[in-house]
């Protein structure tokens, strides 16, 4: 019975290297820990930690098969801290790429590529991403290729921009080379004539592809961001080195919603031409935005590519799917825009998307070459940690697991809607109007202030309802007043929280996430209502007071 139970465990463990899919149904705890400790068995780092080593070092002799003399040996001083890795010490890829393998450190670097296999598995079939083999043996769509950085979403969007950015000199100085070769031909007096019917070669150095008469490419410096009033994105641009052009909204005529400005776009892309690095998109955002129009952003920017931005690496298109993966619907977004049009990059948060600790990302690409290029930009080893807990996340969930919480949030986002809708009309308030929104809804606090206050006393108001919810243990909502101003790095945002200058209205936001459960949702609506109900009784009985002060 033994040897029965130890062959059904390796089964398991040799179909999943074998096929490298997620299984369906999700392993054991016990499963998942032999698996992590085979692995980790695998690396070359001492056996023991060193605080064990010392306490017997008494006995004069060294009895394990690996001695390291280097000055990384991934050594762990503690037995907890080694406990908590499985002994996975030496991190992740090498110095010049952080998804090549460790010679030292096989075990580590064998859970990095299996990760990524069940990463791309799950966000293909469980997700929908499309990801399939296209034309040939060639890969089609957002989840083709990928890689796993263990850093945060604004991070990882800092060195996907640097790695775009090294990889657009590459591409623009082959074919500045080549332009200069096609100039000198047809210069040569020796070369024959054009024949009959064909058009002579023309030389695009002399295009905004060209910075000067020798023939040098404009520096990519830019990138044009839809604006969203998120920090993170803003710093990542700066901190890859990046001027950022921050494009205004519009707001819907007909709905509550703030989008993306397409005639903005346009006029940037003729005004900036080929400085222009990269357009950075948004799908996951907060309400009143809702997420950009990633479709014809695509196809804007391939047909300008096309039409004038001659040859070279042409603009790129990063979109930050940061926690779109747990909705189908921008995720049909997403493939259409890879179909239609260009899509360089997509970034996506790992704790959003997969219920993991904060510090990991996926990145994902319909081309293999872009992978490559964040992969080599990636400087140093990395930390196995991130890999490790997406790693024991995804062989729990299964495909199965990860499925059903993915409904489960498909289910609640209705309930949480009714709910929202039946807690304005009790406040008086009313459900910003968001259909392309289905993650984050917004409410009214419009009543909240007079309207004979001035906005600052009006958003004092406001800011104390925000700081009472949470107080009373209600976490993750946002309380955007009207016309708040916020400076980052230099460039002040008008209306900032609301991606937009003049947004009409002061409200709240709450999400229906992934990982949410229906218990936990009735719970925050009826504290959410008392904590009104409260607010409203002190507000009342402030002014009361004041209004008496005032005889």
């Amino acid at each position: 019975m033994g040897l029965s139970n130890l062959l059904a465990s390796n089964s398991s463990t040799k179909s999943l290297f074998h096929h490298k899919r997620l299984p369906d149904v999700g392993w054991t705890d016990l499963q998942i820990q032999r698996l992590l400790f085979e692995l980790s068995v695998l690396d070359t780092n001492c056996e023991e930690t060193v605080k064990c080593q010392n306490s017997t070092s008494n006995t004069g002799k060294f009895t394990h098969r690996w001695t390291g003399a280097g000055e990384r040996e991934g050594r762990i001083y503690s037995p907890l801290v080694s406990q908590r890795h499985y002994g996975l010490g030496h991190g992740i890829g090498r110095s010049g790429d952080v998804m090549e393998a460790q010679p030292k450190a096989v075990g580590s670097s064998a859970l990095l590529r299996l990760t990524l296999r069940l990463t791309l598995d799950a966000v293909r079939r469980g997700a929908g991403l499309n990801g399939n083999v296209g034309t040939g043996d060639q890969k089609s769509g957002p989840a083709a290729y990928g890689t796993l950085l263990p850093v945060c979403t604004g991070m990882s969007m800092a060195l996907v921009l640097s790695g775009l950015r090294d990889r657009a000199r590459k591409l623009d100085a082959t074919a500045a080379s080549e332009d200069l070769k096609m100039s000198n031909l047809t210069m040569d007096p020796a070369i024959q004539s054009t024949p009959p019917g064909k058009d002579p070669p023309t030389s695009s150095f002399v295009s905004a592809l060209s910075g000067d008469s020798n023939n040098t490419p404009v520096e990519r410096d830019i990138v044009l961001w839809s604006r969203i009033d998120q920090k993170s994105c803003y710093k990542a641009i700066l901190s890859a080195g990046l001027k950022c052009i921050v494009l205004p909204t519009k707001a819907h005529p007909d709905t509550d919603e703030v989008s993306t400005d397409l005639y903005a776009l346009r006029e940037a892309l003729d005004q900036y031409g080929n400085r222009i690095l990269a357009v950075l998109t948004t799908t996951s955002c907060f309400c009143p935005r809702v997420p950009d129009e990633i479709d014809h952003v695509a196809k804007l920017i391939q047909t300008w590519n096309e039409g004038k931005g001659g040859s070279g690496a042409g603009i790129s298109h990063v979109v930050n799917h940061a926690y779109g993966l747990q909705c189908h619907k921008t995720n049909k977004l997403l493939n259409r825009a890879c179909t239609v049009g260009r899509v360089d990059a997509i970034i996506c948060s790992t704790d959003k998307n997969f219920l993991v600790p904060v510090g990991g990302a996926l990145i994902m690409s319909p081309n293999s070459k872009v992978i490559e290029s964040i992969s080599k930009n990636y400087p140093g080893r990395a930390s196995a940690s991130p890999m490790i807990d997406l790693f024991i996340t995804l062989l729990s969930m299964g495909l199965d697991g990860y499925k059903g919480i993915l409904d489960e949030r498909k289910r609640l986002t209705s309930l949480f809607q009714q709910k929202m809708e039946r807690a304005a009309s009790v406040f008086g308030e009313r459900v910003l109007n968001c259909p392309r929104n289905t993650i984050s809804f917004g409410m009214t606090l419009d009543n909240l202030a007079t309207a004979s206050d001035d906005d600052g006393s009006q958003n004092k108001e406001i800011t104390k309802f925000g700081s009472m919810l949470f107080t009373r243990c209600i976490s993750g909502t946002r309380v955007v007043p009207r016309g708040e101003s916020k400076t980052i790095s230099g460039h002040t945002f008008v209306g900032f929280g609301s991606s937009h200058e003049r947004y009409p209205h002061v409200y709240m936001t709450a999400a229906c996430a992934v990982g949410m459960g229906e218990s936990e949702m009735n719970e925050f609506f009826i504290r959410l209502e008392k904590s009104w109900k409260d607010y409203c009784a002190k507000r009342d009985k402030e002014r009361k007071k004041k209004l008496m002060a005032s005889f």
